[in-house]
Order: structure tokens, then C-alpha cells, then sequence
């Protein structure tokens, strides 16, 4: 079994600063690419930042330059430091991870956060 446990989060004012993080634990042998989504009140799942094994890293449009998204393969965590907030950015979090449960490239599935809530608001 493979679990994700977000922390972080919480209010922030316009223009204010959050950080995220996500552990990932259980049968893992490697973990390839590592994402946080979220999802605003009656809207569906969308995706926020991904980062590779390799460090790779992409970017919604409405959060680059104001968002970065980083990695430590050692400790499988990610973390998502969120600068420049605006109300828009409220949503809860949701950490994503593509595990690979073995050394055989077999049983390779993607595993989900409980979620974080961010609110946004003066």
C-alpha cells in the first residue's frame, strides 16, 4: 500500500505565501513523476505543477512565476510553495504521486492526497 499525507495550507491573505508538502510512504521502489492539483468550489480537478524524478518541472499558466513545485527523492516528499496568492488560488490541494512498487517496472499506479484546504481571502 502506498499513502500520501499532505500538510501545510491554511489562510492567507492577497499577495501572501503558503507552503505544501507531501510524504509519500509504503511499498515503494521508485517514484516517477510527482504533481499537485486542486479544486475550487463547484469546479472540477485541475492541475497546478508536476516535477519529474529527474526535476523536471511544468506549471499551470495561472500560477507560473508565482508557484514552484520541488522534490527530495531521498525523503519521497514534494512541496509546492505558493508566492504572490490571489483569492482565485483558493481551492483544496491535492498531492499526486506515479509509484512504482518494486524494482520489476510492473504494478505502476498513481496514489492520492487527502487533500489540504487553501483559502485565500483579507
Amino acid at each position: 500500500q502506498v499513502q500520501l499525507v499532505e500538510s501545510g495550507g491554511g489562510l492567507a491573505q492577497p499577495g501572501g505565501s503558503l507552503g505544501l508538502s507531501c510524504a509519500v510512504s509504503g511499498s515503494i521502489f521508485r517514484i516517477d513523476a510527482m504533481a499537485w492539483y486542486r479544486q475550487a468550489p463547484g469546479k472540477e480537478r485541475e492541475l497546478v505543477a508536476t516535477i519529474t524524478y529527474g526535476g523536471s518541472k511544468s506549471y499551470a499558466e495561472s500560477v507560473k512565476g508565482r508557484f514552484t513545485i520541488s522534490r527530495d527523492n531521498a525523503k519521497n516528499t514534494v512541496a509546492l510553495q505558493m508566492n504572490s496568492l490571489k483569492p482565485e488560488d483558493t481551492a483544496v490541494y491535492y498531492c499526486n504521486a506515479k509509484v512504482q512498487p518494486s524494482r520489476l517496472p510492473i504494478n505502476i499506479d498513481y496514489y492520492w492526497g487527502q487533500g489540504t484546504q487553501v483559502t485565500v481571502s483579507s
